[in-house]
Parts: C-alpha cells; sequence; structure tokens
C-alpha cells in the first residue's frame, strides 16, 4: 500500500520518506490535495525505465511498477482534469 504524504510532510520527513521507498512502498506527495510526485526506490525505476512498464500512458504507465502503485493509479482517475486553456494571440 502506498503512502501518501502533503508536500511539506515529505519536505519535513524526508529520511522516513525515503526509507519507505527504500522498503518497497510508494510514497505519493500531494499538493492541494492532488498527487504531484511518487517517491520509489531507484531499482523500481531502473525497472520501469527500462522498459518492463506500460509506454505511452504517462504516469498510469508505472502502474504495477511498484507495491502500492494501483491506489495511486486510482487516485489519479478521480481527480477531475481542467478545461484546455485557451491560446490568446497577441496581433495587432
Amino acid at each position: 500500500m502506498a503512502r501518501t504524504v502533503t508536500a511539506a510532510q515529505a519536505k519535513s520527513e524526508l529520511a522516513e520518506c525515503i526509507r519507505k521507498a527504500e522498503s518497497g512502498e510508494a510514497v505519493i506527495i500531494t499538493r492541494h490535495g492532488k498527487p504531484v510526485a511518487v517517491l520509489v526506490a531507484a531499482e523500481r525505476l531502473a525497472y520501469i525505465a527500462g522498459g518492463r512498464g506500460r509506454r505511452g500512458g504517462g504516469l498510469a504507465a508505472l502502474a504495477g511498477g511498484w507495491k502500492g502503485s494501483e491506489d495511486f493509479v486510482r487516485t489519479l482517475a478521480k481527480l477531475r482534469r481542467s478545461q484546455a486553456r485557451r491560446i490568446v494571440r497577441l496581433d495587432s
């Protein structure tokens, strides 16, 4: 299961978060209630970067990449996506 912490908590408890990641537990870091980063062990990242994760899926491509990653993907799916931004030209 992944542990979820705020960015402020991650900053103040960095050593503990690193220990959790080293032991195989993913640490999801949130800002304003939205996941913004995941701390995982370097060996898991090498596994994913080596092409064993799903390609082309963005963060969802990491699913199955570490213990508890399914929780992270479910959390991402619940987030409300913002509308596409309009491009405004400042031509005269």
